[in-house]
C-alpha cells in the first residue's frame, strides 16, 4: 500500500454529487478536507446566485480569424488568460464585429468581469480591465456589478489553491477535462467580512500598481532604444512590388517567394547598417536544444518548457514534464539554461526571446535555441530588447515566412543584423529592464501573499490570517 491513497465513502455520500462520481479522483483526500472545511465554516461561505452573479459563456459562432488584428476590441483566447490577461499579445477584432447581428452570439464582457478558462488548459483565472470580447472557451462572471473590493476579493479568491482544487475537482474526467458552466455555478464562495476584504485587497492593488510600474520602465527602454536608432516614429514601406536583379535575390537569398523581398524589409535593414552592426551568430554562441517526444512526457520530473511558455517577460510553469532518468548528469548540466541565457523561439510564433535571469532546472524544446554571449561590447538584456524589438521581429517575418508553420533556420537566425550601440545606452537600457523584472517580481510575491492570505483565512480564520499578511507586507 504504500504511495497509496485509500478512502473509504458511503454509497449514500456517493449518491448526494449531482455527476454520481465513482472515480477515485474525485474523492481524493485534499479534495474531501476542503469540502469538510468548508461546510464547518459554510456561514462564510456564500453561491453565485446568493451574489447575484451569472456564470455564462459565448455559444457557438462564425470563425472570427479573418478579423484578427483588424480592430481595437480585444478577443480572448484560453492563451491570453493566465492570472493575468495578456491585452499586450491577444488579437482584436473590429468594434463592428460586435454591433453585428451575425455574430450576435458573441459575448462582450466589461471591466470587473472575471474569467474562467473551461477548455485546453482549465480553470486559469483573469480580471478584466476593459471591454473584452471572449471565445466560447472561457467562463465568464458578471462581477462587475459588484462593488470594486467585492469583485477584486472574488477574483482573489478564485486564484486560491481552494478554488482551483474544487473546479478541477468539478471537471469532466474526459480525455480532454473541461469545466462546465452547469458544475461552475455551484462552486461555494468565500466571503468573510469586509474589513478583511479591504485588507487583502490593498495588497493586490499594490503588486497591480507594481506591475503597471513594471511595464511603464521597460516601455521607457523600448523607446530609448528606438530613440537612438531612429526608429521610434519608423513606418515601413507598404509598397507590394520591388525591383531585384537574379545577383540581390535568388543569387544571394536562395528565395524565389515575392514575400520575402517587399520594401518594409529593406526598409529596416536600411535603418540598422547605417550605423555600427554585427551578426547574431559573430555576437552569440546558439546552442540547439533537444526533442525528446511526446512518448517521453510525463506529469512530474524536470520541467519542460515549450514555446507556448515563452514570453518575452518570462517564463509560464510548464504543463509537462521529463524523466530524470532521461539524461545522464553531464548532458542535463548542459542542456539547462544559465543565468544571461537568451532562449530565443524558431519554430512556431518565431523570434520570442527572454534572457535567463538566475540558473534553472529546466529543459527546453527543441524549438528554443540557447544564445550565450561572446562578445563584451553587447549586454544581455540589451541584445534581448533587441531581438523582440521590431528590428529583428521583422527579419524573423521575413526568413520565417512563406509557409503555414513557420520555422527560422538557425543558419537564417546567425545571419539576423543586430545594431551595436553606445554602451553607455546599452547600460541605461539594461538597468530599466532589470529594474522592470525586479518590480515585476514583487508584483507577483504581492499577488501571492494576497492568495495565501485568502487561503489561510478559509483554513484557520481570520486572525492568522492577518497575522501572515503583517508578517510579509
Amino acid at each position: 500500500m504504500d504511495g497509496l491513497e485509500v478512502v473509504e465513502l458511503k454509497l449514500s455520500k456517493v449518491l448526494e454529487v449531482d455527476t454520481f462520481r465513482l472515480d477515485s479522483d474525485y474523492v481524493q483526500k485534499k479534495y474531501l478536507h476542503i469540502m469538510n472545511n468548508i461546510k464547518s465554516k459554510i456561514h462564510l461561505f456564500s453561491s453565485f446566485s446568493d451574489l447575484s452573479i451569472k456564470v455564462d459563456a459565448s455559444a457557438f459562432y462564425p470563425s472570427l480569424e479573418p478579423f484578427y488584428n483588424k480592430g481595437n476590441i480585444p478577443f480572448l483566447r484560453v492563451a491570453d488568460v493566465d492570472t493575468h490577461i495578456n491585452y499586450d499579445n491577444c488579437v482584436k477584432i473590429p468594434k463592428e464585429i460586435i454591433e453585428d447581428d451575425s455574430f450576435k452570439t458573441l459575448k462582450v464582457i466589461h471591466k470587473g468581469d472575471i474569467v474562467i478558462t473551461k477548455g485546453g488548459s482549465i480553470a486559469r483565472v483573469g480580471l478584466i480591465e476593459q471591454n473584452t470580447a471572449v471565445t466560447r472557451d472561457l467562463i465568464f462572471l458578471n462581477s462587475s456589478q459588484l462593488s470594486e473590493v467585492d469583485y477584486k476579493f472574488l477574483y482573489l479568491y478564485l486564484l486560491s489553491n481552494t478554488s482551483y482544487n474544487l473546479m478541477i475537482r468539478s471537471s469532466s474526467m474526459t480525455a480532454q477535462p473541461h469545466l462546465t458552466i452547469g458544475l461552475t455555478r455551484e462552486l461555494p464562495v468565500f466571503n468573510p467580512n469586509n474589513s478583511f476584504k479591504l485588507k487583502v485587497v490593498d495588497i493586490y492593488n499594490l503588486s497591480k500598481e507594481k506591475l503597471e510600474q513594471s511595464k511603464t520602465l521597460y516601455k521607457q527602454a523600448e523607446e530609448l532604444l528606438l530613440k537612438e536608432l531612429d526608429l521610434l516614429d519608423f513606418k515601413p514601406s507598404k509598397e507590394q512590388v520591388s525591383i531585384k536583379s537574379f545577383s540581390e535575390s535568388f543569387g544571394t537569398s536562395g528565395r524565389l517567394d515575392s514575400e520575402y523581398y517587399q520594401p518594409k524589409y529593406d526598409d529596416v535593414i536600411e535603418k540598422v547598417t547605417s550605423s555600427k552592426y554585427d551578426t547574431l551568430g559573430n555576437i552569440v554562441n546558439i546552442l540547439k536544444s533537444v526533442e525528446p517526444g511526446s512518448e517521453a512526457y510525463q506529469d512530474s520530473g524536470i520541467p519542460f518548457v515549450r514555446v507556448s511558455n515563452l514570453t518575452k517577460f518570462g517564463l509560464s510553469s510548464p504543463d509537462i514534464h521529463l524523466s530524470e532518468n532521461l539524461f545522464d548528469n553531464e548532458t542535463l548540466e548542459k542542456l539547462q539554461p544559465k543565468r544571461n541565457t537568451i532562449l530565443l523561439s524558431k519554430d512556431g510564433t518565431v523570434g520570442i526571446a527572454y534572457n535567463i535571469k538566475d540558473d534553472t532546472n529546466i529543459v527546453t524544446s527543441g524549438a528554443l535555441l540557447h544564445l550565450t554571449l561572446k562578445k563584451d561590447d553587447v549586454l544581455p538584456e540589451y541584445l534581448t530588447l533587441v531581438l523582440n524589438s521590431i528590428i529583428v521581429q521583422m527579419q524573423s517575418e521575413r526568413d520565417a515566412g512563406g509557409s503555414i508553420i513557420k520555422h527560422w533556420k538557425p543558419s537564417e537566425i546567425a545571419e539576423v543584423l543586430i545594431p551595436i550601440i553606445d554602451i553607455n545606452i546599452q547600460t541605461q537600457i539594461e538597468e530599466k529592464i532589470k529594474e522592470s523584472f525586479k518590480l515585476k517580481e514583487e508584483s507577483k510575491q504581492l499577488l501571492e501573499v494576497s492568495k495565501r492570505a485568502v487561503e489561510i483565512a478559509i483554513e484557520d480564520g481570520e486572525n492568522v490570517s492577518m497575522e501572515f499578511i503583517n508578517a510579509k507586507v
